[in-house]
């Protein structure tokens, strides 16, 4: 009695749960279904592989013990692999501004335009019991369309039919700009069968679509000039044709998305206007993590070493006011930093204009602008390397330093000799880490000085304190030319591999140092 009871709790909770994974693949399946009807296939695949993997863990006994660790792996594809697979496609196409739908969605858009391709008819708007009706002057005839609720305007067309006079009251201008949504939707037939539409705020005239798509289902041709054009799939954009087949003129926005291959690539490595900054941007973003980490190793480890002296009076306080930075957002104290720094009316300036008789230019000259960002950010960083070497000054042996003092070592040395070289070595994963952080320090320098002072003559937008990450992010949102996502992904896909080795480096010295240890 007791076993089938147990057999059929079993069986009922085997039957919920296969019921809700059933449930679950149908609704995942008909949301994939959608996202590529949409032309969303990339989140269409990541939905599969989300379901397939969830429905895998889930539903077999082998692997049902690995169910605590999916939600980890499901945030890891949605939040990593995916945004690096995605950035990493978009650097292979010419995704931008101009450059965003499927040449299907293209052909639509275009398709929609049209022109007026006949005389156009003064029109007047008349109010009469139940409803509006449109009355059109065409030489001696007055025409009068049948009666329709101007407030839902009606999806068949409206017929034009000869009348003495219209009883009711005309409508001023104003009943037609308030309306003009509703009567734009209406479309007139005239007694001899043109279809007009409204063309203006006073006039309907015949329109026809300026595109039309050929048997071919690729080519459109121009109805007002007659002229065909075909999808460039080197450029992404509709392009007329001459007799011989070969693209002449301008392109048709907006344009498609198509492959590239490595042209992104290619254009950071020949491009002027782009190479020259992206390398002179690189070697500054190197200078800048490097003397931001040095000097916040420097200043922490000094400050560090003074508030562990047993002598020093009153080291709690020095430590509590010297972690104080650390403790204020770090975007409220760069934008105080942006008030003080102020060329005009900022307190550095005006304190060195009171000593000196000197106003430093920290946002309009390039040397300046970057000494300025890298005391900004030593003041940011100083606290979390102090932090740190307090932490590690607590585990030198006490040792070492009663045997230098018999051996007549001074402080310098003993920092020089003892304390430096027993901190360095714990030390280099946490410097790695906050290289590559400073490496893409985004928010510091787009709060601070927004990449600025600009460069000249650059194809892309480009500041001398721009980062890469700040450049790569101005190239995708600010170019001047269109934002130019495909460009931004490339620069992006380098980032990520010159930081992925770091990453890498910061493995093999924190490996190294364990097996030391």
């Amino acid at each position: 009695m007791i076993s089938q009871q147990k057999s059929s709790n079993f069986n009922y909770r085997k039957w919920m749960k296969w019921s809700l994974l059933s449930m679950i693949g149908v609704v995942n399946g008909y949301a994939t279904v959608l996202m590529c009807a949409k032309g969303e296939i990339p989140f269409a695949l990541l939905t599969v592989v989300l379901t397939a993997l969830a429905l895998y863990i889930f539903g077999s006994n082998r692997t049902y013990a690995h169910r605590y660790i999916f939600p980890g792996v499901a945030g890891m594809l949605v939040f990593i692999i995916f945004p690096l697979v995605y950035t990493v496609g978009l650097a292979f196409t010419n995704y931008s501004a101009s450059n965003q739908l499927s040449l299907d969605r293209t052909q639509a858009v275009l398709e929609q335009r049209s022109f007026q391709s006949g005389e156009s008819y003064r029109f007047e708007l008349y109010k009469v019991e139940s409803g509006h009706r449109l009355v059109i002057q065409v030489d001696d005839d007055l025409l009068a369309s049948d009666v329709f609720d101007i407030s839902s305007p009606p999806s068949d067309k409206l017929l034009l039919s000869k009348v003495e006079s219209v009883p009711g009251e005309k409508e001023k201008i104003k009943a037609i700009v308030q309306n003009r949504s509703n009567l734009a939707k209406v479309e007139l037939v005239m007694p001899n069968g043109l279809e007009i539409r409204m063309s203006g705020l006073r006039k309907f005239a015949a329109k026809m679509p300026l595109f039309t798509v050929q048997d071919d289902g690729l080519s459109m041709l121009n109805n007002q000039t007659q002229q065909l054009y075909k999808p460039n799939m080197e450029t992404g954009f509709y392009q007329s044709v001459d007799s011989e087949g070969h693209f002449v003129g301008e392109p048709i926005s907006p344009g498609f998305v198509v492959g590239v291959g490595g042209a992104n690539f290619e254009r950071v490595m020949t491009d002027d206007g782009i190479k020259e900054p992206f390398f002179g941007i690189f070697v500054w973003t190197v200078v800048f993590a490097f003397l931001s980490v040095a000097l916040t190793l420097a200043m922490g480890m000094i400050l560090a070493c003074i508030v562990q002296w047993e002598p020093l009076k009153g080291s709690s306080i020095y430590r509590v006011l010297l972690i104080l930075p650390y403790a204020v957002p770090s975007f409220i104290s760069i934008l105080i930093f942006k008030g003080l720094f102020n060329q005009s009316f900022g307190e550095i300036n005006m304190l060195l204009d009171a000593l000196f008789s000197v106003k430093l230019p920290w946002f309009s000259e390039p040397t300046m602008a970057r000494i300025m960002v890298v005391l900004v950010n030593t003041w940011l960083g100083f606290p979390y390397m102090m932090i740190l070497c307090m932490g590690l000054l607590k585990s030198i042996p006490e040792d070492l330093y009663e045997a230098s003092a018999i051996d007549g070592a001074g402080p310098i040395q003993n920092f020089f000799k003892i304390t430096l070289p027993m901190l360095i070595k714990p030390l280099t994963p946490l410097l790695i880490a906050s290289f590559a952080f400073n490496f893409n320090n985004f928010v510091m320098i787009q709060l601070l000085t927004a990449g600025g002072p600009n460069m000249v003559g650059t194809s892309e937008p480009a500041g001398y304190t721009d980062l890469l990450v700040s450049y790569t992010y101005r190239i995708a949102f600010e170019g001047g030319g269109g934002q130019d996502f495909g460009l931004a992904g490339a620069i992006a896909t380098i980032i990520f591999l010159m930081v992925g080795g770091m990453a890498l480096l910061n493995l093999k010295f924190t490996k190294t140092a364990l097996e030391q240890d």
